[in-house]
């Protein structure tokens, strides 16, 4: 169950919530071992393809293409950038601030027109208010100082 905090924008003035991590996040062993119990692949044989995944995707993205991982969905790179009023004083290198990945989920078509969206079933998500009482001390609560810096 995912968890929620409630938040304050003092610039709007308004009161919003803010999902919210728990502790450390599952790392990649973890997750091979998750994959290896519902699948014939061993434990080491999904650590070494998912070991190499970002490096083939970096390798992708780098030639201009999205990568789509089906079931999943699509990453891609974009820009964090600055304009300039006239066209002589473009200058890529400048302009750029940083590279960041787009990750877009996967959607699928359901009966009736409406759409579900990949690691999205919000029909089976129950969103808990993180209260002081229940929070985990660990670092990390989401916010945007919790997320790695891509270089």
């Amino acid at each position: 169950m995912p968890f929620y905090k409630k938040a304050y924008n003092s610039k709007q003035k308004v009161h919003y919530p803010r999902a919210i991590v728990q502790g450390k996040p599952v790392e990649t062993e973890t997750i091979a071992k998750d994959l290896a119990k519902i699948s014939t692949v061993s434990n080491s044989d999904v650590q070494a393809v998912l070991g190499d995944i970002a490096g083939v995707m970096h390798t992708r993205m780098a030639q201009g293409k999205s990568v789509h991982i089906k079931g999943l969905g699509y990453f891609r790179y974009t820009l964090n950038t600055v304009g300039v009023k006239d066209i002589k004083d473009f200058n890529f290198a400048k302009q750029v601030k940083a590279v960041h990945v787009e990750f877009i989920p996967e959607r699928t078509k359901m009966a009736g027109g409406n759409y579900s969206r990949a690691l999205v079933d919000s029909d089976e998500l129950e969103w808990i208010e993180l209260s002081p009482e229940t929070e985990d001390t660990t670092p990390g609560d989401g916010g945007e100082g919790d997320r790695p810096e891509i270089e």
